[in-house]
């Protein structure tokens, strides 16, 4: 029984396990330290697998103070496990280590993960609040449908006239949900389309563009959307580009860093088009629902004075900053909402009940 579980705790380990980015960033954090103190890189690695708390991570470290000892490139042997370490992080770690400039690499992508993981922070925070909302109000209404309204929809059934239509498909709804089974069998119903819609994104890119384009194009949730690639872009194209990688490998690697395939797609163009002489500004200017003039003209600033990198942070700090503070405004943004969706939903329902009882007392 022993071994099993030891087997299956392996088996859990090595499949199922994630890693948690806050790990990603304390791993990367201590191992600069440590190097900046004087310790070798073998040394770093062996305290890491020890003081790290994830047994997947340890694991992986283990096999990277292996393969150094055996006297592979830190870089090579991080590019075996993509899952934990992006191509972002080890192609700024490479360029650090054909420069011979390691610690400052490693000082880049540790700034570079701490905005990431804010930024990330700031969207999951804004959406705790709207998600228990909707959730607490699924729940009152399942409870409405199949508790409460059932016992009121038998008085409207001894009413000899004819119901109004809102009255007579509030019943209709009520008799079917009020029955486990056709309840069950709608959200198994949901739950399908969810899953065949994430399915379909995965499967036809055509599909996923189209959504993608639409969600761009959302009221609200587009501006933010744009925001949150924009800040994803400039952070990490400026970090790519402080670690001395071409612009042309830090576009392609940029590139798939954006959520949105919009974005991802016009920075793999720009990368293809910039290895024939084009400058990055120029390719922009021509996307200007993606890229606005703010960006494109700090970009060709940029350029002509040879600090891209640094125009980049700034536009990357700013652009963290609208998030934030759309983020944190969220819930004074969608309260209205919900408030409205809250208020048809009791209006309906309410209309639904009253007409039929205002009928009877006008026929007395």
């Amino acid at each position: 029984m022993q071994i099993t579980m030891e087997k299956f705790n392996q088996w859990y380990t090595d499949h199922m396990a994630r890693i948690p980015f806050i790990q990603k960033i304390f791993f990367v954090d201590h191992l600069k330290t440590m190097v900046h103190a004087g310790l070798s890189l073998v040394e770093s690695l062996a305290v890491l697998s020890k003081e790290i708390e994830n047994k997947k991570l340890q694991q992986i470290i283990q096999a990277i103070k292996t393969g150094v000892e055996k006297g592979d490139q830190l870089s090579d042997v991080l590019a075996k496990y993509p899952k934990a370490f992006p191509p972002i992080y080890v192609k700024m770690i490479s360029a650090g280590e054909v420069s011979g400039k390691l610690e400052e690499s490693l000082v880049q992508i540790t700034i570079q993960m701490k905005k990431s993981y804010e930024l990330s922070s700031s969207i999951r925070s804004a959406m705790i609040y709207p998600a228990v909302i909707l959730t607490a109000m699924g729940g009152i209404g399942i409870m409405m449908i199949t508790v409460v309204l059932p016992k009121l929809i038998t008085i409207f059934e001894e009413f000899d006239s004819e119901l109004p239509l809102p009255t007579r498909v509030l019943i209709a709804v009520t008799n079917f949900m009020s029955k486990p089974l056709n309840l069950i069998s709608v959200f198994v119903v949901i739950i399908g389309l969810i899953m065949t819609f994430i399915w379909a994104l995965k499967k036809y890119p055509n599909f996923k563009y189209f959504i993608h384009k639409m969600n761009l194009h959302l009221p609200i949730a587009g501006a933010v959307i744009k925001k949150i690639n924009l800040a994803q872009f400039s952070l990490t194209l400026s970090s790519l580009l402080n670690s001395a990688i071409p612009i042309a490998d830090a576009l392609e690697i940029t590139a798939h860093t954006c959520g949105n395939v919009l974005y991802r797609d016009t920075l793999l163009v720009a990368s293809e088009k910039i290895k024939t002489g084009f400058p990055l500004s120029d390719i922009l200017v021509a996307n200007p629902n993606l890229f606005p003039p703010m960006v494109t003209e700090m970009i060709m600033v940029g350029e002509k004075s040879g600090a891209v990198d640094q125009l980049l942070i700034e536009l990357s700090n700013f652009y963290s900053t609208e998030v934030d503070k759309t983020m944190k405004n969220f819930t004074t943004i969608i309260e209205p909402v919900i408030i409205i969706m809250l208020g048809l939903a009791v209006a309906g329902m309410a209309v639904a009940i009253i007409m039929p009882m205002y009928s009877l007392v006008q026929n007395f």
